[in-house]
C-alpha cells in the first residue's frame, strides 16, 4: 500500500556529466535502493536472502499446526528438518511424593520463624517430585522427527562444484509458502516449499528452466535410537519408537516421502531414491505419531496418497485458501521508511538506526501471527518452548511447557491479534492437567482443587520440580487460569466459560484450601512458594528461595478468586462457595505494595534481592497479563511498576525483552517500548544456554534466549498489540503507547479488543483520524480516542 511518494528529481545536465555520473554513482543509488529504505510502497511482508542458511537458526520455518519443516536451501546439498507437534518421548508417571504432606506443618513453621533457608532445605529433601525428574526419561521431550537431505547434481558438474548465481530464498507471510532459487550453468533452478493447511503433508517442488536438468538422491534419517528406513517403488519410509524411560516402548511414530517426477529416471539407491534428468519433481511428506491416535500408520499413508493424486497448482492453491482465511484477519502498515535489504541485513541497519525502517516492526509483528497460526492447531496440542520446530533430540529445557511465563507467553498475542480459537488446544492440554493435579495437590497439600508447578509435559506432569529454588512455585495453575479466562473476556462465548467452569473452580479450591494465616499482616497468604526462579538476601547473610505470599501468589489469587465469583455469577452456580471465597479475598494481600525505595516488593517482607536485574519480573503480573494496576486506576502503583522496571533493566533473554515490552506498554509509554522491541530486535546467531543479558533475534527472526525459544516471538507481537489498543481497564483505548517514530501515520485493521470487538484505527502526526468498532450486537461502547473517553457507536457484523 503506497504511503510516501517522492518524486523523481529532474535532472538537467549536458549528456557528458550525466552519463559521468550514472557511471559513477548508479551502483550506488541502486544499493541504497536496494539495501537501505524505499518511501514509495510497503515493503513486502517477507523474510528473505541472498544465500542459503549457514545455521539453522537461519532456516526458514514452515508449519501447519501439526508437522512442520525448516528447509535450509543449500545448493549442493539441502537439508529440511522435520518435526510432528505431537512427538514427544517419556510416558505418564506418578513422581508425587504422598508422604510430603507430612512436612508442610514444619516447613511453615520454619519459615514463620524467618528460618527460610532451613525451610527451603526440607523441601529440597521432602516436598519435590520423586524420580528422574525433568531431566530424563519417563518425563521425557519434544524431539525433532528427522531430516529430509536432498543431494543435487547440475549436469557434468558435480554438486559440491557449482556456483550459483542470481541466488535467492524466501518466507512469504502472505501465503505461507518458502521458496529458493538461482541459476547454475544457465538453468534456472527453482524450489517451494509449505505444509499443506489443506491435505496435511509437506510439499517441496523442484522446477528447472530446461528440460531433463534436475538430478538429485532423496535420503530420510534420524539421528536417535532404531529408526528404519526402507524404500518401497517411489515412497520412503522411516519408523521407529522412542524411550518411555521404562520399557524403552514409547511414542511410535512413522513419516513417508513419495518423489512423483516429470520426465527422468527413478531408481533406488541403498535406503535413498535417485532420480535422474527429470524436469519437474513434486516430494509429497507424510508424517504422524500415535499420541491418541491409533489408527496412525494407516492415516499417514492415506494422506500421501490423497494429496498425490492432487496436481500441484492446485494443492498448493488449497493451502494458502485455508491459511489466508487465518492470516488475513488483520492488516498492519506503518508510514516512513520500508528497506528491501535481505532480513539479515534489516536487522544489522536496524540495530544501528532505530528509525530507519518502519517496516521491520511490521514485519516482526505479523511475523509472530504467521508463527502462532503454523505451531498449533484446534483438537492438537498448544506450541511448545520451540513452538513446533526443534532440530534436536534433547531439545533445549525439554522443548516442554514452562508454567511460570513461557507457555503463558505463548498465548497472550492470540486473543488480541484476532486468532482467538487458536486459544482452545491451551484449554485442553489445562484440562488434562486436572486429574493428575488433584494427585498432587492431595500428595503435597492434603488441599481440596487440582495444582501445577512449574513444568508439565504432553503426558500431564504437575508434581513441585526436582529443585525448591525453581520447582515449588505453586503459582503455574492459577496463571494458566488467567490464559483460559481471556478467550472468555474477549469473545464472551458463555458456552465455553461453562465448559471451563470446573478447571476455574478447582483452581481457586487449591488456593483457597491452602492459605495460611500470616501472623504479623493478618494476611491469607500461600506457603511454601517462590517468586519463580528469583531468590533474595536473610538477615544472617544466607539466601533461599523458599517463602510465604510471595506478591506474584497474592496476585493470581485475588485475580482468579475476582473471575471465579464473576463466573458463579455469570453461570448461576456455586453461591455456598461463592461466598467463600469473597470471604477469603477480603483477606488476601493487595495487588501491589510499595517498598521503602518506592518498587513494587517482590516478597512478602522487604527482603534484598540477590540479582537485581533478574529475567523474571513476576511481582508486576498484576500490571500484566492482570489489570490489577494501571495507570488510571492505581497511578501510585504503576509509578512503583516503573521504579521496578528501571531497576530490572533493559536487556535479558529475548522473552524477558518481550515481558518488559509488554508492561511498558501496559503503563502507556510509547518510547521505551519501542526501544524495548529495538532491543529484542537485536541480531545474533549464538546458541548456547544464556539465564542473563544478550537476547534477540536470530536472522531468520526466531527469537533467542539464547537459544531458541519462541515465547519471546509471541510476547513481543502481544507487545506490538498492547502499544496499538488495550481493553483491560473498562473501555478501548486506541493507541495508549504509540512511540514516537509512529507517529507520522499508519493503520492497522482486524486487532480485538474484550468483549468481542473487532477494531480498525488509522491515525496521523499521532492522532487518530478514523476508526470503527464492529461487533456481532453492534450498540455502544466506551472509547478512549485521542485521550478523551467517550461512547462509541459499534457497527454491527
Amino acid at each position: 500500500m503506497s504511503r510516501i511518494i517522492i518524486p523523481a528529481p529532474i535532472i538537467r545536465t549536458k549528456q557528458t556529466v550525466l552519463s559521468m555520473f550514472l557511471r559513477l554513482f548508479l551502483p550506488t543509488l541502486l544499493a541504497l535502493t536496494l539495501h537501505i529504505t524505499t518511501f514509495g510502497q510497503q515493503a513486502p511482508l517477507r523474510l528473505w536472502f541472498d544465500k542459503p542458511a549457514r545455521q539453522w537458526e537461519e532456516t526458514l520455518p514452515l508449519g501447519n499446526g501439526r508437522l512442520g519443516m525448516t528447509p535450509d536451501g543449500g545448493v549442493a546439498e539441502e537439508k529440511i528438518v522435520l518435526n510432528d507437534i505431537t512427538l514427544w518421548s517419556g510416558a505418564p508417571q506418578d513422581a508425587n511424593n504422598y508422604q510430603a504432606h507430612k512436612q508442610l506443618p514444619e516447613i511453615r513453621r520454619l519459615i514463620l520463624a524467618g528460618r527460610n533457608d532451613e525451610a527451603q532445605a526440607l523441601v529440597n529433601s521432602d516436598f519435590v517430585c520423586t524420580g528422574k525428574g525433568s531431566g530424563a526419561e519417563p518425563f521425557g521431550c519434544f524431539q525433532t522427527l528427522g531430516d529430509l537431505v536432498l543431494k543435487f547434481q547440475y549436469g557434468t558438474t558435480a554438486g559440491a562444484s557449482a556456483q550459483p548465481q542470481a541466488y535467492t530464498r524466501q518466507l512469504s507471510l502472505q501465503d505461507a509458502v518458502a521458496n529458493c532459487s538461482f541459476q547454475v550453468n544457465g538453468v534456472t533452478y527453482t524450489r517451494e516449499y509449505f505444509t499443506s493447511f489443506g491435505d496435511d503433508v509437506a510439499v517441496v517442488h523442484l522446477t528447472a528452466s530446461k528440460p531433463g536438468q534436475l538430478s538429485c538422491t532423496i535420503g530420510l534419517n534420524r539421528a536417535e535410537r532404531s529408526a528404519t528406513t526402507t524404500l518401497d517403488a517411489s515412497t520412503l519410509q522411516m519408523t521407529g519408537q522412542l524411550d518411555n524411560g521404562t520399557d524403552g516402548k514409547g511414542m511410535r511414530y512413522k513419516a513417508l516421502v513419495k518423489a512423483v517426477a516429470k520426465g527422468g529416471k527413478q531408481r533406488a539407491v541403498g535406503n535413498g531414491l535417485s532420480i535422474e534428468g527429470a524436469s519437474e519433481i513434486t516430494l509429497f511428506i507424510s508424517a504422524g505419531t500415535d499420541f491418541h491416535d491409533t489408527g496412525f500408520e494407516w492415516r499417514v499413508q492415506q494422506q500421501l496418497e490423497t494429496a498425490a493424486k492432487r496436481p500441484y497448482i492446485q494443492q498448493k492453491k488449497k493451502h494458502i485458501v485455508a491459511y489466508q482465511a487465518l492470516y488475513n484477519r488483520v492488516t498492519f502498515a506503518l508510514d516512513g521508511p520500508q528497506s528491501t535489504a535481505t532480513t539479515d541485513v534489516r536487522l544489522e541497519n536496524f540495530l544501528k538506526d532505530r528509525t530507519a525502517d518502519n517496516g521491520l516492526p511490521v514485519l516482526f509483528f505479523q511475523f509472530g501471527r504467521y508463527l502462532t497460526i503454523c505451531s498449533t492447531r484446534v483438537g492438537l496440542l498448544p506450541p511448545n518452548l520451540q513452538g513446533l520446530w526443534a532440530k534436536d533430540i534433547r531439545t533445549p529445557w525439554n522443548g516442554d511447557y514452562h508454567l511460570d511465563v513461557n507457555v503463558q507467553m505463548n498465548h497472550w498475542p492470540v486473543e488480541v491479534v484476532n486468532l482467538s480459537e487458536l486459544n482452545l488446544p491451551l484449554a485442553e492440554l489445562v484440562r488434562g492437567l486436572v486429574e493428575p493435579g488433584q494427585r498432587t495437590a492431595k500428595a503435597y497439600y492434603q488441599a481440596e482443587g487440582w495444582v501445577a508447578h512449574v513444568i508439565t509435559n504432553v503426558w500431564g506432569f504437575t508434581e513441585p520440580g526436582e529443585s525448591a529454588s525453581w520447582g515449588a512455585a505453586n503459582a503455574g495453575s492459577g496463571w494458566l487460569c488467567n490464559n483460559l479466562w481471556e478467550h472468555y473476556a474477549f469473545t464472551g462465548d458463555r458456552q465455553y466459560l461453562q465448559s471451563i467452569y470446573p478447571i476455574l473452580k478447582g483452581s481457586a479450591q487449591f488456593y483457597s484450601s491452602v492459605l495460611m494465616h500470616d501472623p504479623t499482616t493478618g494476611w491469607l497468604v500461600t506457603a511454601p512458594s517462590v517468586s519463580p526462579e528469583n531468590t533474595f538476601y536473610l538477615p544472617n547473610g544466607k539466601h533461599a528461595s523458599i517463602c510465604m505470599g510471595p506478591t506474584i501468589d497474592n496476585q493470581i489469587v485475588r485475580e482468579l478468586f475476582t473471575n471465579v465469583i464473576t463466573a458463579t455469577k455469570t453461570l448461576n452456580v456455586d453461591a455456598e462457595f461463592r461466598k467463600q471465597l469473597e470471604e477469603k479475598l477480603a483477606n488476601v494481600p493487595p495487588a501491589g505494595r510499595i517498598a521503602s525505595d518506592g518498587r513494587i516488593m517482590e516478597w512478602l517482607q522487604e527482603y534484598k534481592e540477590t540479582e537485581p536485574t533478574h529475567r523474571h519480573i513476576s511481582h508486576l503480573y498484576g500490571l500484566y497479563p492482570a489489570s490489577l494496576i494501571t495507570p488510571t486506576a492505581t497511578p501510585a502503583l504503576a509509578d512503583a511498576a516503573r521504579k521496578t522496571l528501571d531497576v530490572r533493566g533493559d536487556d535479558g533473554p529475548s522473552w524477558t525483552i518481550a515481558y518488559k515490552l509488554l508492561f511498558w506498554a501496559r503503563l502507556q509509554d510509547g518510547n521505551r517500548s519501542y526501544k524495548l522491541l529495538s532491543e529484542i530486535l537485536k541480531p545474533t546467531v549464538q546458541t548456547h544456554i544464556n539465564y542473563g543479558a544478550g537476547g534477540g533475534v536470530y536472522p531468520n527472526l526466531l527469537s533467542a534466549g539464547p537459544p531458541f525459544q519462541i515465547d519471546g516471538n509471541f510476547g513481543a507481537t502481544a507487545g506490538i498489540a498492547e502499544m496499538l489498543i488495550q481493553s483491560h481497564d473498562g473501555f478501548i483505548d486506541l493507541l495508549p503507547a504509540l512511540p514516537d517514530v509512529w507517529k507520522q501515520g499508519g493503520t492497522v485493521k482486524g486487532l480485538k479488543a474484550r468483549g468481542n470487538y473487532t477494531v480498525d484505527i488509522t491515525w496521523k502526526d499521532g492522532k487518530v483520524t478514523a476508526f470503527t468498532v464492529r461487533a456481532p450486537m453492534g450498540g455502544m461502547t466506551r472509547a478512549r480516542v485521542n485521550g478523551v473517553i467517550r461512547e462509541v457507536p459499534v457497527k454491527k457484523h
